[in-house]
């Protein structure tokens, strides 16, 4: 077992974000995981992701605030306990569009 509490979660630089702060909670270098990792993202009023896609399967679960996840297909507005699945190569981009700050778990197959 490996058990990373919170404050001892590392920061993590993720490409295209912008005023959002990730911690990597297991996987990476962070923990032995091989299949995925799980992040944390936290993100300010009007932060977000570029758009962008990636080969990896995403799952975002919104922990606190709102979150508008963009694709090709349309776009949702996440709250509290909701969450999305993103198939490989399907682009996306984020929005925190509300003025207080949202929290957002990521899971991302490798």
């Amino acid at each position: 077992m490996h058990v990373t509490r919170i404050g001892d979660a590392k920061p993590y630089e993720a490409k295209l974000h912008h005023a959002m702060t990730a911690l990597q909670l297991q996987g990476g270098a962070e923990s032995e995981t091989t299949r995925f990792t799980l992040g944390l993202s936290h993100f300010l009023p009007g932060g977000g992701a570029e758009h962008a896609a990636s080969a990896t399967e995403k799952i975002y679960l919104v922990i606190s605030g709102h979150v508008t996840v963009i694709t090709e297909k349309g776009e949702v507005t996440l709250g509290p306990l909701d969450s999305c699945h993103l198939a490989p190569n399907e682009g996306r981009s984020i929005e925190n569009r509300a003025n207080a700050p949202a929290t957002m778990a990521v899971i991302v197959s490798k």
